[in-house]
């Protein structure tokens, strides 16, 4: 998808902002970030812990890949305000109703064919940093448009104060994961279940 020049440009500046915040005034420290595809549909999917989050990892995944967008669904309250509603979408956010979204979907498995979409399974956060459910929704996703598939997990951010520093946290981006045999199964409730759940153990098991 094209986008750009001077957006490109606002994104470099604004990630990189965050990420002085983040990894030179605090302490986070980032692995794994090879393990993410230069190219084609990904679906990187994460613990959401904390609001950082939703600026932390696409600043971290900028700094490998500046002129690639990060897309992201999120919930339509966020962009209410419309300066804050401006910014988020000057990123790659997009607005998802709670109750099913057709045209959000549909923008969802079209981005999904080549671009890098950041996605939050649990659905919402947990601030204790125990990892919760993934959402079977996730699940059909995964089985409709068949991208890249990579487990992030954050740790350490749900315990930061905004005006911290030297602050501990970090994030870890898994290797691919393999779902052959799952998505050679039916269409079903089940199978989504499934795949979601191999892709939450995949998250638990990061360091």
């Amino acid at each position: 998808m094209q986008t750009s020049v001077f957006r490109h440009l606002w994104i470099i500046l604004v990630s990189t902002l965050i990420r002085f915040y983040a990894v030179v005034l605090n302490r986070f420290h980032v692995h794994g970030l090879e393990n993410i595809p230069a190219s084609g549909g990904v679906l990187l999917a994460s613990n959401h812990i904390s609001a950082f989050d939703t600026v932390f990892l696409p600043s971290v995944i900028f700094k490998r890949f500046p002129f690639q967008m990060i897309w992201a669904p999120a919930k339509e309250e966020l962009f209410e305000n419309p300066v804050l509603g401006w910014f988020f979408r000057s990123l790659g956010a997009f607005p998802v109703r709670r109750r099913r979204d057709l045209k959000a979907g549909d923008r969802l498995s079209a981005l999904l064919r080549t671009e890098k979409v950041m996605l939050f399974p649990e659905g919402t956060r947990h601030k204790d940093g125990k990892l919760g459910e993934g959402n079977r929704g996730v699940g059909k996703i995964i089985y409709d448009n068949r991208p890249v598939v990579i487990p992030v997990r954050l740790r350490g951010v749900n315990r930061w104060k905004v005006t911290g520093l030297g602050q501990q946290g970090s994030v870890t981006f898994g290797e691919p994961l393999d779902f052959t045999e799952l998505l050679e199964l039916e269409d079903c409730k089940e199978t989504h279940v499934r795949i979601v759940e191999r892709l939450m153990k995949a998250i638990g098991d990061l360091s």
